[in-house]
């Protein structure tokens, strides 16, 4: 069954209804927590199909990750026994890593390895 954009709009307004009656320690067994799972399920599976997420490209999850460390391109490259310019290339996607730069960066960043290969 597909879902339409009233009945997904209908949900997100009940989610914001629904939220401040249910908390952690409501039963599973609820109205209120029912109707708020089963909501919720009607809205991710509507933005599922029409806000589909992207995968991150190799170039978002290394400037992503030297930002969250604190890092700089130029502490990596050190890291890496690169040049600046080459972490450059990789994060604007003019150039992709070699395997073994990869697993490095991998291994540097705490990026998981199959992130790095678009799984």
């Amino acid at each position: 069954m597909e879902i339409t954009k009233q009945q997904y709009e209908y949900s997100l307004n009940r989610i914001e209804e629904l939220l401040p009656l249910v908390t952690d320690e409501t039963p599973a067994s609820d109205r209120n927590a029912v109707e708020l799972a089963i909501v919720s399920d009607i809205v991710e599976a509507y933005e599922k199909s029409y806000f589909p997420i992207a995968k991150p490209t190799i170039g978002e999850l290394i400037s992503l990750s030297i930002e969250e460390k604190g890092m700089t391109q130029k502490q990596l490259a050190e890291k890496l026994g690169i040049s600046p310019s080459r972490v450059s290339d990789y994060i604007s996607g003019r150039a992709e890593p070699t395997l073994r730069i990869a697993r490095a960066i991998c291994m540097l960043l705490g990026i998981a390895p199959a992130s790095m290969l678009g799984m």
